[in-house]
Parts: structure tokens; sequence; C-alpha cells
């Protein structure tokens, strides 16, 4: 019996040794396909394809319409360098508006968190309270408060003869700026928040209680041992909002049109007025080409940065 059951065994294990290792290989391909094949088919056709499509066309004089693409070769880059200052003052506001806005949305957001991480009966209330400008749309909270600045500020600054609400927000270049940073800060600070919260709740309390314990101020809690810990969320945070104020667009647009004189036009307006209202998409392409190439510089530094202290903390 015992000699019929080894036997078995035997051809048991040599008919699994004689199945082909290329056939295993052939499975697990398919089925690695299976999962990750439309999502990496939907990646392709989304954002590779029309990239490649984008690339070819900033070498080309198409306007957009006609079917006659004519090849340049270099030449709209040639001119964006050459001639083209409007460009140019708008990627200095943008980045510009880009350092102001990381800052400041950054510093309300971690303000908030800190706040909200503390024992406060509502603190549910407050979270959902400061998240919500996230979610309403980016024209949409343009239009309001470009009424709140136009009209709102201008009320209370008859009431009050306040100078701070009497100053005309959206017709200078200097209050204009401020009060698109405003805006964006205020939009997307709760969205921060979150993130910084989640960061928050992950740090161990004993090691703040023992620190308490050995006489660590508040002050040396917060730049000691919660900012080191938490490293991780600032390398986020900073990556999104570095994105996001380099691709503002819509709280530009509904607030300034990019006016006063434009003063105030980023460069995602420039370049969208340049393709769809000139009707230049080989050399608006060209623009969006080079501005993709500057904000991937910006954030592959941001990012190597904040891991490099990550790392050393």
């Amino acid at each position: 019996m015992e000699t019929k059951i080894q036997t078995g065994l035997v051809n048991n294990e040599a008919q699994i040794k004689s199945v082909p290792k290329k056939k295993v290989k052939y499975k697990s391909l398919l089925t690695y396909a299976a999962f990750v094949g439309p999502a990496l088919l939907f990646f392709l056709v989304i954002q590779i394809l029309p990239f490649l499509m984008g690339v070819y066309y900033s070498f080309t004089s198409w306007n957009g319409v006609s079917s006659v693409v004519e090849w340049v070769g270099i030449e709209n880059y040639k001119q964006i360098f050459s001639d083209d200052k409007t460009f140019f003052n708008s990627f200095m506001f943008t980045t510009k508006f880009m350092f102001a806005a990381v800052i400041i949305s950054n510093l309300i957001g971690f303000s908030f968190a800190l706040l909200l991480n503390a024992a406060l009966k509502t603190r549910n209330i407050l979270r959902t309270v400061f998240f919500i400008p996230n979610v309403i749309g980016g024209l949409l909270l343009g239009f309001i408060w470009q009424f709140i600045f136009v009209k709102g500020f201008a009320s209370i600054g008859n009431i009050t003869d306040i100078g701070f609400f009497k100053m005309p927000w959206l017709g200078d270049e200097k209050t204009a700026f401020w009060g698109i940073v405003i805006v964006f800060a205020w939009q997307i600070s709760g969205y921060m928040m979150v993130i910084y919260v989640a960061a928050l709740q992950g740090v161990d309390s004993s090691l703040l209680e023992a620190a308490r314990i050995d006489g660590a101020s508040s002050w040396t809690l917060l730049t000691k041992i919660i900012i080191p810990l938490i490293l991780p969320a600032f390398t986020i945070c900073f990556f999104l909002t570095i994105s996001m104020a380099f691709k503002i667009f819509d709280l530009n647009i509904s607030l300034t049109g990019g006016g006063p004189f434009n003063s105030t036009q980023s460069v995602a307006i420039n370049i969208y007025q340049e393709a769809f209202q000139n009707n230049r998409y080989g050399l608006g392409t060209a623009k969006s080409i080079l501005f993709f190439v500057v904000v991937a510089i910006f954030t592959t530094v941001q990012v190597r940065l904040t891991k490099k202290k990550e790392v050393e903390a």
C-alpha cells in the first residue's frame, strides 16, 4: 500500500515538473494583463498619446482647424524666446503667484490641522466647514469672490471707512495679485488640512507625552518632534500646491480675466488665448510644452529637497 502511495506521489511530482515553465509564465502574464491592461490602455490613450501629439504639433504652424499641417521646426520656440513678452510676463506672474500661494495655503492648512487635532468638541463640524471651499468649482468660486471684492468690500468700506475694504481689489495690479492668492489659499487650504490632519494623527502620542514630561515646550514639540515626523505630508502638500498654483486657470479667468492690462495673466490663460482665440495652435502647444518642462523641473527639485530632509530627519 505504501509503495503505491509513494509511486503515485512520484508520478504527480513528475507531472508537475513536466508542465512547461513557459506556460506558467504565460498564465501569469495573462493575469497581470487582465488587471493592469485596461488602466494602462486608458493611460496611453488619454495621457501619453495626446502628449506625443502635442509635441508634434509644437513643431508645426497648425491653426487647430485646417486639415493642412505645415512643419516649421523650431520656429515656434524661437518666436517664444525672441519676441513674446506677453508669455514671459505671464510666466513671471505665475511664478510669483506660485511661491506666495504655496506658502500661504500650506501655513493655513497646517494651522487648521493643528487646531483640529486638539481635543475640540466641534472639530468634526470645523473640518467640514474648512473643507467645503475645495468642493466648490473654481469658476463659480471666482465669480462669488469677484462679487465680494467689487460689491461686498466696497459696501463695507463705505460703512466703516476702513481703507482695506476701499482698495480697488481687482482693478489694480498689486491688489489683484493678492486677491487671487487669497481666493486660491481659501479654496485649497482645506484640502491641505485633511492631509496634515491624517499625518498628525499618525504621530505616536507617547513620544509627545515623554517630551512634555522632560520639560519640552509647545514650540519645541512642534519644531523638533511633530514637523520632522510628518515631513512626508509636507512633501505631498508642497507638490500638490506647486502644481495647482502653476496650472491656475479657472480662478484667474473668473476673477480678473488676466487684467488689468494682462498684469495678472497666468501661463494657462496665455496658452489658451494663443491656441483657441488667436488660432495659433502650434505656437500655443509649443508654449504648453515649455510650461510642462518648467513645472516638471520645479516639482522634481521640490520633491528631491523635501525627501532629502525626510531622510536627514
